[in-house]
């Protein structure tokens, strides 16, 4: 598999949540703090670090070096969904 190729996908992904994560700040200053801060709790590190290896054992033998990009981005989506405040009563 041709790396740079491999490595577009994450990087579109990538600029989308940095985009993404701009307008919200300019529209609400503050927000992204709020936003982001979940992913730096201990049990969301602890699951993006699980995410990040699984992924990294998982596609090394067919992306080689690629496969930490995606696990690098798995594991930062993972740590932000998993700290992520659940609004349940």
């Amino acid at each position: 598999m041709n790396s740079a190729r491999s490595l577009l996908p994450v990087v579109i992904v990538v600029a989308a949540l940095v985009i993404r994560t701009a307008i919200g700040e300019l529209r609400r200053p503050g927000s992204a703090r709020q936003q982001w801060a979940g992913a730096t709790g201990g049990p969301a590190v602890t699951a993006g670090v699980v995410a990040a290896v699984a992924v990294t054992a998982t596609g090394w033998s067919q992306a080689g070096a690629a496969a930490l990009a995606w696990a690098v981005l798995a594991g930062v989506l993972v740590a932000f969904l998993v700290g992520q405040p659940t609004n349940r009563p």
